[in-house]
């Protein structure tokens, strides 16, 4: 069993996981998840689903939540680079509406958990960038909520992947997060 270093971030829940990485002239191994180290550093989620996707240079994606059944998700980036972003959305948080971001890449094997009661997005920096999840919930489409990438109350700091931006017809019409906040469940 190998271990991590957790890294807690300014927002309590919001951490970023660095695994152990063994390697030698033939390549390298990692564990990337094990129930047992993750309960020893107080990380006692439970995952039942992965998502994969691929996304190539100005992709951005984000920021989403589900408004019930509410997801938390371990991310990491197998493939390329991604700034990664999530925001507190829960309602009774010091934090509420601050957001903390960490660049994932696939050299350093960083990993971001992202709780229930966050939003979460993220942007492509490489020319191509495969990106997994673990989620502690099941995707409901029904539910799915979101918030402008861009909204000036939230103010995230996105850098320039040297390309014009690609986002999908959703994430261009998400309201922000003043249109929200009093419907939030979190």
């Amino acid at each position: 069993m190998a271990d991590i270093r957790v890294l807690k971030t300014p927002i309590d829940g919001l951490v970023v996981i660095e695994p152990t990485k063994f390697g030698d002239d033939r390549g390298y191994f990692m564990e990337t998840y094990n129930l047992e180290t993750f309960h020893k550093h107080g990380l006692d989620m439970e995952f039942i689903q992965d998502n994969e996707s691929k996304s190539k240079r100005g992709v951005l994606r984000g920021l989403h939540f589900q408004t019930e059944f509410s997801q938390g998700k371990l991310v990491r980036c197998t493939k390329g680079s991604v700034w990664d972003v999530g925001v507190d959305l829960r309602k009774d948080s010091d934090t509420f509406g601050k957001w903390y971001g960490v660049e994932l890449t696939e050299e350093n094997k960083k990993m971001f958990y992202i709780p229930e009661g966050f939003a979460h997005g993220f942007i492509v920096l490489s020319d191509e960038a495969v990106f997994n999840y673990k989620c502690t919930n099941l995707y409901h489409p029904e539910v799915d909520g979101g918030v402008r990438w861009d909204d000036p109350e939230i103010g995230i700091v996105w850098p320039d992947p040297g390309c014009d931006l690609l986002l999908s017809e959703k994430d261009t019409k998400q309201p922000l997060l003043s249109e929200i906040k009093e419907s939030l469940k979190f």
